[in-house]
C-alpha cells in the first residue's frame, strides 16, 4: 500500500517537471523567434538605412531620373571626306554613337544571349539571375554559373564608375547600380537601352562603342556585321584584352564559339547554323582610325586649330561653347578619300624603298658625317629635350638623361621595335630617316584633295606639306613667266654658257651635269632645267620684276634679291608652291586653299556651311601662263620629268617640273593635269643629311616617283580613269606652230640660216602674232609695219 502510494506520488511529481521542460522549450523557441525577428527587424532597419544612404547619394552620386534622361557620353568629333568616309577623330574617348537601326540584329541577339537572356522580361533587375548567382556562385562556388548584372546595370557601371568603399564597396556599388538600372528602365525603351549599352561599352585599345569596334576590327559599319563577327565583338566584353582578336586570336575564337553556342541555346540560331559559324576561321580586317592613325592624320592636325577656334566662338543651346573632343561634331571636308588613300600608299611604298637605297648608300657611316651641330640640332628638336628645358633642367642633367638607357618603341619600316636604348641613340636612329610631303589640289576651286605630311604621324609630327624648304628648280617656271611678262621672247635662243656675274660678288652658276655648250629656247632650257640659262634670263628680265611676278602668283615667302633666286634658294612650303602653280594653270586666276565644307552637331543638324573663297584675277597675262604650262609639258615629255611617261606610263595632258637643291638636301616634283595640281617633297629632317650624289639626290629620283605612283593608281581605278582624257586649254593654232621650234641649236646652225634680215623679220612676225594673241584689242590698233618693211627687203633682194 505504502509502495503504491509512493509510486503515485513519484508519478505525480514527474508531470510538473515535463511540463516545465516543455514550457522552457517553448520559451526558448519563442525567445529564438523573438531574437530572429529582432535581427530581422534590425536587418530591415539597417537595410533601409543602407538603402536610403545609397539612394540619397551619401555613399556616392546616384543620378536622378532627369539626369539619366540627359545622358551624354563624351563623343568624338569626326572628320569626313567629300564622299562621306571617315578620315579621323578628335576625342577624349574614341567613341562614335549609332542609332538602333544602324546595328545589325546579329549583334543584338549575340549580346542578349550572352549577357542578359531575360532582358525583355525584367525591369532592370533580374531577380531570377540574382538567385542563381546566390546559390550557384556564392553557396556552391560555381564560377561558371554566370553573373547577375543586367544590361541596364552594366550601363550604370559603364557610365558611372564605381566608388571605393573598402569592405562595403561591392554591396554599395551593386545597390547603386540596381537603383540606376531601375530608373533607366522607367525612362528608356528596351531598344534605347540596347543602343545606349552598345554605345558606351569599352572594347579595349581605348575604343568605346560598337561602331568604333566594328570599324577597328572588321573595317565595316555595325549594320553589316555577320554572326561570327558580332560574336567576336560581344565575346570581347567579358575581357577586352584576353579576347582581343588581334592580340589573342585563338582565345578570341574560343570565346566567339561560346557566344554562338549561347545564341543557339536561346533560339537565335539553329544548331546547324551554329555549327557553320563555329567552323568559320577568324577573318579580321584591322584598321586603326584615331587621332594619330588613320587615312589623314596630318590633315586633321592642320585642321585642328581652326576647329578649336570655331568651337570657342560658337555656343550650344545651353550657352556653353562647343567642345571639339566631347561634343561629337561632324566635320565635312573637301578631301577625296580615294585620292588620300592613293597618295598615302604611294608615299609609303616608295619611301620604304628609298630608305633602303639611302641606308645602302651610307652603309655603316653616319649621314651627318661627324658634324656635331647636325646631331645637336636634332637633340634640341626632340620632345624630350623641350620638356626638360621647360622643367628647368640643366645642361648636365639633360646630357645625363640622354645617355641613360630606357625602354622605347622605335619606328622602322619593318614594324615597330621594342628596344632598350638611350634617348641619344633614338635621336640618331630618326636622324637617318628620309621623309616626304605630298599634296593634291583642285586648281579650279582650291579644294584640297589629298594631304600626306609625312611617313608616320605617330613618330614624325612635323608636317612637310607646310614646312618650308628650299624649292630648287621648281622656282624656274616663275622665272620664265616673269621673262614673258616683261617682253623676253619665247622664240629666241639663249646661250648655255658659264657666266661670272661681277655685279654679284663674281658669282657663277653651274649646271648639274657640268655641260656648257649650244643655245636653248626657253622651252628647251626649262625642260632640261639648265641653271645657266635660267639665271641669264632672270638677269635680263630683272630680279625685282621676277619677284613681282612671284608675288602675283601668291608667294609671300622671303625672296632674296640675288641671281641665285632663279635656282630656287628661297624657302617655301609645298602648299604655297602648288597654289602658285595652280595660278599658272588657271591662266593667271589665283585661288585660295579650301578644305572645310560644313560642321554639323552629333544629330546631324547643320551648324555652319563654308563657302569657297572667291578666285582673284591677277595682272598676269593668260597666254603667257599657257606658254609656261606648255614649257612644263615639254619637261615631262622631253626633259627631266620623263619618268612620268617612261616608267609610270601616265597618259594624257601632263605638265611638271623637277627640283633639286644644293647638296641634294631636297628633292621636289610638281605634276599638273587639267583637273589636279600635285606635288611632292622628299628629304631628311635636317638638310645636312642627304645623298652624296645627284644620281640619287635629284628630284626626279626622290620625289617624282611618288607623284608618278599616285597618277598610276588614280588612272587605273575605273572611277577616275576618265580624268586622263581632260585637256589643257588650247593655245592659238598659229601660236602653237610658231612655238614648235627646236629646243637646242648649235652656233653654226644659227649662223647658216637664211639671211639675218629674214630671220629678224620672221622673229618679228612671231612676236607680232604673240602680241595679237596676248591682247587682241591692242594689236588691232597697231599697223603691221613689219609686213611693209619685209616686202621692201624682198624686192631689194
Amino acid at each position: 500500500m505504502t509502495s503504491k502510494n509512493s509510486n503515485k506520488i513519484q508519478v505525480n511529481k514527474r508531470k510538473p517537471a515535463n511540463k516545465r521542460r516543455k514550457s522552457n522549450a517553448k520559451r526558448r523557441k519563442r525567445r529564438i523567434w523573438v531574437i530572429l525577428l529582432q535581427f530581422f527587424a534590425v536587418g530591415i532597419v539597417l537595410f533601409f538605412i543602407f538603402f536610403m544612404a545609397v539612394y540619397l547619394g551619401l555613399t556616392g552620386h546616384v543620378p536622378s531620373s532627369k539626369q539619366l534622361n540627359e545622358i551624354k557620353n563624351p563623343q568624338a568629333s569626326e572628320v569626313f571626306s567629300e564622299d562621306g568616309k571617315l578620315l579621323g577623330r578628335y576625342y577624349v574617348e574614341n567613341r562614335s554613337n549609332v542609332r538602333f537601326d544602324e546595328i545589325s540584329l546579329n549583334v543584338i541577339n549575340a549580346l542578349i544571349a550572352t549577357e542578359d537572356a531575360r532582358f525583355y522580361e525584367h525591369r532592370g533587375i533580374d531577380e531570377i539571375a540574382l538567385m542563381r548567382v546566390f546559390f550557384k556562385t556564392i553557396l556552391l562556388q560555381n564560377r561558371s554559373a554566370g553573373g547577375g548584372s543586367t544590361l541596364s546595370q552594366q550601363i550604370a557601371k559603364n557610365l558611372f564608375p564605381r566608388n571605393n568603399m573598402w569592405v562595403f564597396s561591392m554591396p554599395v556599388n551593386k545597390l547603386r547600380e540596381a537603383i540606376i538600372a531601375y530608373r533607366l528602365e522607367r525612362i528608356y525603351t528596351k531598344e534605347e537601352i540596347l543602343t545606349l549599352y552598345l554605345n558606351t561599352v569599352p572594347f579595349g585599345e581605348n575604343i568605346f562603342g560598337i561602331e568604333v569596334a566594328s570599324e577597328r576590327f572588321f573595317s565595316k559599319s555595325p549594320r553589316n556585321l555577320m554572326v561570327d563577327e558580332a560574336a567576336v565583338l560581344v565575346g570581347m566584353l567579358k575581357a577586352n584584352y584576353t579576347y582581343n582578336p588581334r592580340i589573342n586570336p585563338d582565345r578570341s575564337v574560343i570565346r566567339r564559339n561560346v557566344v554562338i553556342s549561347q545564341m543557339v541555346a536561346n533560339d537565335f540560331l539553329t544548331e546547324a547554323e551554329g555549327d557553320v559559324f563555329r567552323a568559320k576561321p577568324l577573318e579580321l580586317k584591322y584598321r586603326r582610325i584615331s587621332y594619330n592613325e588613320g587615312p589623314a592624320p596630318y590633315f586633321l592636325e592642320m585642321l585642328k586649330p581652326e576647329l578649336l577656334e570655331w568651337c570657342a566662338n560658337h555656343t550650344k543651346e545651353n550657352g556653353e561653347p562647343y567642345n571639339l573632343y566631347t561634343d561629337g561634331l561632324r566635320v565635312a571636308s573637301t578631301v577625296n578619300y580615294d585620292f588620300q588613300y592613293f597618295a598615302t600608299q604611294s608615299v609609303l611604298e616608295y619611301m620604304q624603298n628609298l630608305q633602303n637605297v639611302f641606308d645602302n648608300h651610307w652603309k655603316d657611316a653616319d649621314p651627318w658625317r661627324g658634324d656635331a651641330s647636325i646631331l645637336q640640332r636634332a637633340v634640341k628638336r626632340s620632345e624630350r629635350y623641350k620638356a626638360m628645358i621647360a622643367n628647368g633642367k640643366t645642361t648636365d642633367q639633360i646630357d645625363a638623361a640622354f645617355n641613360q638607357k630606357i625602354k622605347n618603341t622605335l619606328f622602322t619600316w619593318d614594324g615597330l621595335k621594342q628596344v632598350e636604348t638611350t634617348p641619344m641613340d633614338s635621336v640618331k636612329h630618326y636622324l637617318r630617316y628620309l621623309n616626304a610631303g605630298f599634296l593634291a589640289i583642285e586648281p579650279s576651286s582650291g579644294n584640297l584633295k589629298a594631304w600626306v605630311g609625312g611617313i608616320d604621324f605617330r613618330f614624325f609630327k612635323y608636317d612637310h606639306v607646310i614646312s618650308r624648304r628650299q624649292v630648287g628648280s621648281t622656282f624656274k617656271p616663275f622665272v620664265y613667266l616673269a621673262a614673258l611678262e616683261n617682253g623676253l621672247s619665247p622664240f629666241d635662243y639663249y646661250p648655255n654658257e658659264k657666266k661670272v656675274y661681277e655685279a654679284y660678288q663674281d658669282w657663277s652658276p653651274s649646271n648639274s651635269h657640268g655641260e656648257y655648250e649650244g643655245f636653248y629656247s626657253m622651252e628647251g632650257a626649262l625642260a632640261q632645267s639648265l641653271n645657266t640659262v635660267a639665271v641669264d634670263i632672270m638677269v635680263q628680265t630683272g630680279i625685282e620684276e621676277t619677284i613681282s611676278t612671284a608675288r602675283e602668283l601668291g608667294i609671300a615667302s622671303d625672296l632674296p634679291e640675288f641671281p641665285s633666286l632663279a635656282l630656287g634658294v628661297a624657302s617655301m612650303s609645298l602648299k604655297d608652291l602648288l597654289f602658285a602653280y595652280a595660278t599658272i594653270l588657271n591662266r593667271g586666276i589665283r585661288v585660295q586653299p579650301n578644305y572645310l565644307v560644313s560642321i554639323a552637331n552629333n544629330q546631324g543638324e547643320m551648324l555652319e556651311e563654308f563657302l569657297p573663297k572667291p578666285a582673284e584675277p591677277t595682272k598676269l597675262n593668260a597666254v603667257n601662263c599657257q606658254i609656261v604650262t606648255r614649257m612644263m609639258q615639254a619637261a615631262v615629255d622631253k626633259g627631266t620629268g620623263g619618268s612620268i611617261r617612261s616608267v609610270y606610263h601616265v597618259p594624257g595632258d601632263f605638265a611638271g617640273k623637277t627640283g633639286t637643291t644644293q647638296n641634294q638636301s631636297d628633292g621636289w616634283f610638281v605634276g599638273m593635269t587639267p583637273e589636279l595640281v600635285t606635288g611632292c617633297w622628299v628629304g631628311a629632317e635636317d638638310p645636312g643629311v642627304h645623298f652624296r650624289t645627284i644620281t640619287y639626290g635629284q628630284g626626279a629620283y626622290m620625289a617624282l616617283p611618288i607623284v608618278g605612283k599616285f597618277y598610276h593608281k588614280l588612272y587605273r581605278d575605273s572611277r577616275y580613269k576618265n580624268l586622263q582624257y581632260a585637256a589643257f586649254p588650247p593655245l592659238d593654232d598659229e601660236l602653237i606652230a610658231d612655238l614648235d621650234i627646236p629646243h637646242y641649236k648649235e652656233l653654226f646652225e644659227l649662223e647658216r640660216e637664211d639671211n639675218f634680215i629674214e630671220r629678224l623679220f620672221a622673229g618679228q612676225s612671231k612676236e607680232d602674232k604673240l602680241r595679237e594673241v596676248r591682247d587682241p584689242e591692242q594689236s588691232k590698233e597697231k599697223p603691221k609695219v613689219w609686213e611693209t618693211i619685209k616686202s621692201i627687203f624682198k624686192k631689194k633682194k
